[in-house]
């Protein structure tokens, strides 16, 4: 997802601490943010002798709910500036319709600058912080092992949120959003050019569509090619998930030499060199362009993609449309992974045990995940840049956001959560993961710029990687 500029919400719970640390600059966030690359920049933290250990046997690691019926005290929760902490902001008065005296400190801060030396320093260590994915593996020796207070509700959570929070037996993070990915397309372009999207349920129908796309209009780059190494990882990634492969094994293990990598290249680097795509940084000005003008109409990409036509495209706002994933083989999943964020509780934090009641609120009471999902200050309509992992929360037949304007009033929710729940099961993102966008993410813009194929992009980044990332571990 994206952080977005969004309105600001009403005036703090009389019960709630002075906001010292908050900001109301919203806007596109870092790279590294959760809400925009949710899969990347994984930590380079050690562990040191006193928090490693054999985690399976030590049941001081496993957090325990608090005692007593009427909790309270204090807590502290770091989450991002920007539209998700405005929206986790106007829960907190929900939440403490059911917890009156648990006081919540709600910061806005860099959790990117600030979290890695704070738990080594174990200084003001924060009770729960909103982290990616992609960073929970590479932070668990500080982290409370929460499989324990997550046990009542596991069996409804997505089998791929849990997956990428487990390690080694034990899970690090409350999961928050699922992001599937999907395919936007121009609605409107495609049936000008006599092109039917409904046809396509694989690549190759996809290849055929853009195909004739081209030949209707000979200037256009029908399907999109991400210009960022580290978003073209990512997307990367996100076609893997589909065929139920990632860059690491449950165990870390490289294993990028597969068929299933091999032919998410080949795809791509069809695109290429048939000119049948726009190569592009992710709504860059040079990306907006080709998009608002019918040049480039097919953009598989995370569910989060909705926030362009809402924001960036007035002139095609309304003729956008999603569907899932087209499949790699027929029958094949229509969805994969594409970034990801979840909670964690440092062990350090003082109130770690109330800090999971709020989270347990936000995630599976109705109440709590109807005030992030549901209408709310910052989204009149409803936060439809993601669906709920949770399986109770995410009913097709129960949305919690309502039809997006700019896709033609379609009804996303639906789309998204049978998209979700295609999802093949994922494992732990290595803490390397950012790392190998200097090789693997590198290597597919050299093939996209026609200098490798991609049978050279897998020797080339894997035994980099390799070499330099997992024989370092």
């Amino acid at each position: 997802m994206l952080d977005r500029p969004a309105p600001t919400p009403g005036a703090a719970a009389p019960n709630r601490r002075p906001r010292r640390h908050r900001s109301l600059t919203l806007g596109v966030s870092g790279l590294c943010s959760a809400t925009i690359v949710l899969a990347g920049c994984g930590p380079t933290i050690t562990a040191s002798e006193e928090t490693t250990g054999d985690r399976t046997a030590a049941a001081e690691n496993v957090l325990q709910p608090p005692e007593g019926e009427s909790p309270s005290g204090e807590i502290t929760i770091w989450d991002r500036s920007g539209d998700l902490y405005e929206v986790f902001d106007a829960a907190i008065d929900d939440f403490n319709e059911v917890y009156p005296d648990i006081t919540v400190d709600h910061v806005a801060i860099d959790i990117d600058a600030k979290l890695q030396n704070t738990l080594i320093t174990g200084t003001d260590v924060p009770d729960g912080v909103f982290l990616d994915d992609a960073k929970v593996a590479g932070f668990a020796d500080y982290l409370w092992d929460v499989s324990g207070v997550l046990q009542p509700y596991a069996a409804d959570i997505a089998p791929q949120k849990l997956g990428v929070n487990t390690v080694d037996g034990a899970t690090y993070g409350v999961p928050f959003d699922l992001d599937p990915g999907l395919l936007y397309y121009n609605e409107a372009a495609l049936s000008e050019a006599g092109v039917d999207a409904g046809s396509i349920e694989t690549y190759d129908n996809l290849l055929d569509a853009a195909r004739a796309y081209k030949e209707a209009r000979p200037d256009s780059g029908p399907i999109h090619l991400e210009q960022s190494a580290f978003l073209g990882q990512l997307q990367l990634e996100m076609y893997a998930s589909q065929l139920g492969t990632s860059i690491a094994d449950a165990d870390g293990e490289l294993r990028l030499d597969s068929p299933e990598y091999q032919q998410i290249l080949s795809f791509l680097d069809t695109v290429r060199s048939e000119n049948l795509g726009t190569r592009a940084e992710y709504l860059s000005p040079s990306d907006i362009e080709p998009l608002e003008s019918g040049d480039q109409v097919f953009y598989p990409w995370a569910i989060w993609f909705s926030f362009a036509p809402q924001q960036l495209l007035p002139e095609t706002a309304g003729d956008w449309r999603a569907m899932p994933l087209p499949a790699w083989e027929a029958g094949g999943a229509r969805s994969g992974a594409m970034g990801g964020s979840s909670f964690v509780l440092p062990k350090d934090g003082e109130n770690a045990d109330l800090a999971w009641l709020f989270y347990e609120f936000l995630m599976f009471d109705e109440a709590g995940y109807s005030a992030v999902w549901g209408p709310n200050e910052v989204y009149p309509d409803g936060l439809n840049t993601s669906v709920p992992s949770y399986r109770p929360a995410a009913d097709p037949a129960d949305p919690l956001f309502g039809p997006v304007e700019a896709l033609g009033d379609q009804d996303l929710w639906t789309i998204a959560v049978e998209a979700g729940d295609q999802i093949p099961e994922g494992t732990p993102i290595p803490a390397w993961w950012a790392g190998a966008v200097d090789y693997l993410g590198a290597d597919v813009q050299r093939m996209l710029d026609g200098d490798l194929d991609p049978a050279q992009v897998i020797e080339s980044a894997g035994g980099d990687i390799q070499t330099n990332l997992v024989d370092r571990q």
